[in-house]
């Protein structure tokens, strides 16, 4: 029985990313939120006006914890190449968010 033919690797797929204007603006944010079940992490990013009792969620991201520990990852080596090019971000006494619980 003759083998069977080799199948050729898989071709990569070129990701296209699209963005909308409003989401490509950006928003402001100076509070994060982390919370996780067994299945799914929870990300609010929050704008904290200074002197305001209300915060506001600007965005929300739920993931998987696989994808999260990949989003630390990626921030911690962007974090890394920020540092070397700009000097150590210094965070002074207080390195967690403002108003956040430690």
């Amino acid at each position: 029985m003759p083998d069977k033919p080799a199948t050729p690797p898989p071709q990569p797929v070129q990701l296209q990313i699209e963005i909308d204007p409003a989401t490509a603006n950006g928003s402001f944010i100076n509070m994060a939120m982390v919370n996780h079940t067994d299945t799914e992490f929870t990300l609010d990013l929050i704008y904290l006006q200074p002197q305001a009792p209300k915060a506001v969620v600007r965005s929300r991201a739920i993931t998987t914890p696989k994808h999260m520990k990949r989003l630390l990852f990626a921030l911690q080596e962007n974090i890394q190449k920020y540092e070397a090019r700009f000097g150590v971000i210094d965070l002074g006494e207080n390195p967690h968010f403002p108003g956040a619980l430690n």
